[in-house]
């Protein structure tokens, strides 16, 4: 049987599997989502996205000029089955941050950043929903049994804060996007 080696550590392989950290849900998943040229959309500004920053949790001070994806786990869930077996669910969250002026200037750019913030989100969706018949998220990081596709029904839900509330709040649009991923199952 596998043993944990430490916090956050995973386990050698067994003849069961391999013990899952619950510790590098959230970092594998961002690198999931770095990632391009794998034939999904490309959300990083560095291969040619619209998020400057696609990083695990929030920060204390955000950039407020640059575009974001900041994934955090508001929960963790550890279901034990068959006396032996179990498999943590985690409840993703992307806050989605777009600053006003990130990529227009001039008359209508409420108007032109609210477009490309939603042009940008269906991306995200995109490219959680992943491939057709592999909903793994594999990664050089690590993979998951399947994101956004159980339990039933597969749900990714976007929440957009009122633009006219965050307008003169923070000169920014904002939204929340949640989706449900299952780890791989291990024996314990």
């Amino acid at each position: 049987m596998s043993e944990h080696s430490g916090c956050g550590a995973r386990a050698a392989d067994s003849a069961w599997g391999v013990l899952v950290s619950t510790a590098d849900a959230v970092d594998r998943e961002v690198a999931f989502l770095s990632l391009s040229g794998d034939g999904l959309p490309t959300l990083a500004a560095t291969g040619g996205g619209p998020w400057n920053v696609i990083q695990s949790y929030w920060p204390r001070t955000p950039g407020t000029r640059q575009t974001g994806i900041y994934l955090v786990r508001p929960m963790l869930r550890d279901t034990r089955f068959a006396a032996q077996r179990r498999i943590d669910t985690y409840h993703y969250r992307a806050k989605l941050w777009w600053p006003i002026g990130a990529t227009a200037a001039g008359t209508g750019l409420w108007e032109t950043e609210q477009r490309a913030f939603d042009a940008a989100v269906d991306l995200l969706i995109t490219r959680v929903r992943g491939f057709v018949g592999d909903h793994s998220h594999a990664s050089p990081a690590g993979s998951f049994l399947s994101v956004a596709e159980a339990p039933e029904p597969g749900e990714i839900t976007v929440i957009f804060a009122d633009p006219e509330v965050t307008a003169s709040a923070v000169n920014a649009l904002r939204a929340d996007l949640s989706y449900l991923a299952d780890d791989r199952d291990s024996v314990v």
